[in-house]
């Protein structure tokens, strides 16, 4: 196999790791602030991280030429506002459902963005194939089994995160429209910087945050900022350089089932049997949906 495709697999190994451990990072946080304070926090250190990597890039094409133009700079501006408020939504929801849910259900309820994308995508006349409706009705199945009680009831944290995974695909679409246009750094900085000041706006409106209560979230605060937003985006910008197709989206569905053992191993999270089976069909159908495309041209050239 080529050396670089195994280096870009090990890459995004990693960052699913750190990713799926993040939702423990986050669940541990909100014993001690709030989940404004904590996303305002840990998307400015995420920031901060990138800044290194734009003045890198921006010293290594200087006497080049480049496509800067103020319609360019006005794009990034305000495609990367538009993008923080989507991840600001998602984020603040998936962080506000981790006060009532468990890290492994948060991981997974999240993970099913990968299959409402193309869903969504409809509305913009994108494409879908049989794939993506059968993995949308796996993962509803599996969400059915995870979360929804025998009262036909939902519980509030596990509704809160799936609210949540409709601004994680609207943010992958925006995203998806915006990078082959932008600088991917710039975009990013710009869309965490927002997320950033958003959530300590609203922290400052309704949150009561002490400097105890930071000193004492500060571990959780670092990795989710640092390692979650920082390191692991800028791993898979690295790794999706070279990486197959089909690898990333096996490798980063795992993101789900790393939360799981994240929250068995440091929060003694259990699942049931039920929502074993659940987490099973939400997998499937995430990454049948990813796959499908993959598979079936695979088929093809077999049959030729």
């Amino acid at each position: 196999m080529n050396t670089s495709i195994i280096r870009s697999d090990f890459l995004l190994l990693s960052t699913a790791i750190i990713w799926g451990f993040a939702f423990v990072a986050q669940r541990v946080g909100m014993d001690y602030v709030g989940p404004f304070i904590f996303n305002g926090v840990r998307f400015a250190l995420g920031a901060l991280v990138l800044l290194p990597f734009i003045l890198k890039n921006r010293d290594s094409s200087r006497g080049i030429p480049t496509k800067s133009s103020p319609a360019n700079t006005r794009l990034v501006t305000y495609g990367g506002i538009t993008a923080g408020i989507a991840l600001f939504s998602g984020a603040s929801l998936q962080q506000m459902g981790l006060v009532y849910t468990t890290a492994g259900n948060a991981g997974f309820i999240t993970g099913l963005y990968v299959v409402i994308v193309p869903v969504l995508g409809i509305f913009f006349r994108h494409k879908t194939n049989t794939g993506t409706w059968t993995g949308a009705f796996l993962a509803a199945a599996g969400l059915y089994l995870l979360s929804v009680t025998e009262h036909f009831t939902m519980a509030f944290g596990d509704l809160l995160v799936l609210i949540g995974a409709f601004f994680w695909a609207a943010h992958v679409l925006i995203i998806g429209w915006l990078s082959p246009r932008l600088d991917s750094f710039r975009l990013a900085l710009i869309q965490y910087t927002a997320c950033s000041a958003l959530s300590i706006i609203v922290s400052l409106m309704i949150e009561n945050t002490t400097f105890f209560s930071l000193v004492q979230a500060c571990i959780p605060i670092f990795y989710g900022g640092v390692m979650s937003v920082g390191i692991a985006y800028t791993l898979q910008i690295m790794a999706q350089k070279n990486a197959h197709p089909a690898h990333a989206a096996i490798i980063l569905s795992l993101e789900a089932v790393f939360a799981a053992v994240g929250g068995w191993m440091i929060l003694d999270e259990v699942f049931t049997p039920r929502e074993l089976l659940g987490c099973a069909l939400m997998l499937s159908g995430m990454l049948l949906s990813q796959l499908w495309s993959f598979i079936r041209s695979r088929n093809r050239r077999i049959i030729a």
